[in-house]
């Protein structure tokens, strides 16, 4: 995140104070969510998160409402599986081909990070099609989060992913392949990066 302003606060200790004002309402949440120091926006999604299991319905509708304001790269990977993507297990997955097709990095982030709650479910169908779409993405924190969810779903079924990669790795920005095939053997990964596959 460009421009962020940091208070230096570890993040455990951001979650110690987290849990001491679990009981915060929504709107004092959103002030946290648009304060101008990370640390800040931090505590208030960590409070998100513990509240979900609590009150998922209006949990959800608020993450929805303030996407944007998850503008960080551990912001949205910290929250976007187990709130949005763990309310989508079971329900209309729209609002992610929303965010994929949205101008705001962050947002985009949320829309294949959230599929990682599905990943675990082996449900891989909403991440491939999402990876998909976002190929051409110009962000490097695109690239880097795609890669990421290609990898869970080789750790969970290798095949998917190969086959997923043999019809795209030559249209896959590097970053974005060198995350996919991490868990590769050495030699694997090398013939992918020489376009040998």
């Amino acid at each position: 995140g460009e421009g962020q302003i940091f208070l230096g606060i570890d993040n455990a200790s951001n979650r110690k104070i987290a849990r001491n004002y679990l009981n915060l309402s929504l709107k004092d949440i959103e002030r946290l969510l648009k304060s101008d120091f990370h640390d800040e926006r931090f505590v208030g999604m960590a409070i998100l998160e513990k509240n979900y299991k609590k009150n998922k319905e209006e949990v959800v509708g608020f993450y929805i409402e303030n996407a944007k304001q998850f503008n960080n790269w551990d912001l949205v990977d910290l929250s976007a599986y187990k709130i949005l993507g763990d309310w989508l297990i079971d329900k209309d997955r729209k609002i992610l081909y929303d965010f994929v097709k949205s101008n705001n990095l962050w947002e985009r982030r949320i829309s294949i990070v959230s599929t990682f709650a599905f990943i675990r479910q082996s449900d891989f169908q909403d991440t491939l099609k999402i990876s998909k779409v976002l190929l051409k993405d110009e962000h490097d924190l695109i690239h880097k989060a795609v890669g990421w969810m290609l990898r869970e779903v080789g750790k969970r079924n290798i095949k998917i992913l190969e086959n997923f990669l043999k019809k795209n790795y030559k249209q896959m920005p590097r970053t974005m392949l060198r995350y996919a095939i991490e868990k590769f053997p050495e030699e694997k990964r090398k013939k992918y990066l020489r376009s040998e596959i």
